[in-house]
């Protein structure tokens, strides 16, 4: 019996699209291609997601590499980003409509510990029962370890769970750990679909 929803943040229930995060900034696409490239494309960023790094190593790290002009906009990139948060149109009542269904929901992301602090102001997350974000961690998806934390910290049962993101590698960590799992791409109907089928 599917008794627990595991949702992503980034794209699931948030924007988080690098491209149209670095033109908020410039509208210089040579510019903006450093900072994909130098910033958010990097094992750095990566590494500040597994909670390796801080923001000011990742700053210091990355003005190492780009050109001067760019430092204040990589500053402002690394404190900053989350000042304006754009929900997915649809997914804060989807959340609420499964809650009120009765099912537990989790988040499971990979993000900065930083997100401890914007969890509140992205829509729907009062209906959350439990959080694990992946810099408190040491590991990110799609490494199974980060799912068995999540399943032993809130006492679940891999089977009577469903993990939902946006990233095909995250869906198969999950499988690994035998959660079904279901690819989102902004299709809320086919999800309630799916989830609806789980419960027959």
């Amino acid at each position: 019996m599917l008794k627990n929803l595991i949702f992503d943040l980034g794209n699931v229930l948030i924007w988080f699209i690098p491209e149209e995060l670095v033109s908020r900034y410039t509208d210089d696409k040579e510019d903006q291609k450093l900072l994909l490239e130098k910033l958010l494309f990097t094992e750095n960023w990566k590494n500040h997601d597994i909670g390796l790094i801080d923001e000011q190593e990742l700053y210091e790290e990355t003005t190492k590499v780009l050109p001067e002009h760019l430092h204040r906009i990589a500053e402002e990139i690394i404190w900053h980003w989350h000042d304006r948060l754009d929900p997915i149109e649809g997914s804060a009542d989807l959340v609420k409509e499964m809650k009120e269904k009765g099912f537990h929901l989790y988040l499971l992301s990979n993000a900065w510990k930083d997100a401890a602090a914007y969890w509140h102001r992205v829509p729907g997350s009062e209906y959350f029962d439990g959080i694990v974000i992946s810099a408190f961690e040491k590991c990110i998806k799609p490494d199974p370890k980060i799912f068995e934390i999540l399943l032993d910290r809130y006492g679940l049962k891999a089977e009577e769970c469903l993990f939902i993101d946006d990233v095909p590698a995250n869906v198969e960590g999950a499988k690994k750990v035998n959660m079904d799992a279901f690819l989102f791409h902004n299709n809320h109907d086919e999800l309630r679909r799916y989830i609806a089928e789980r419960m027959r």
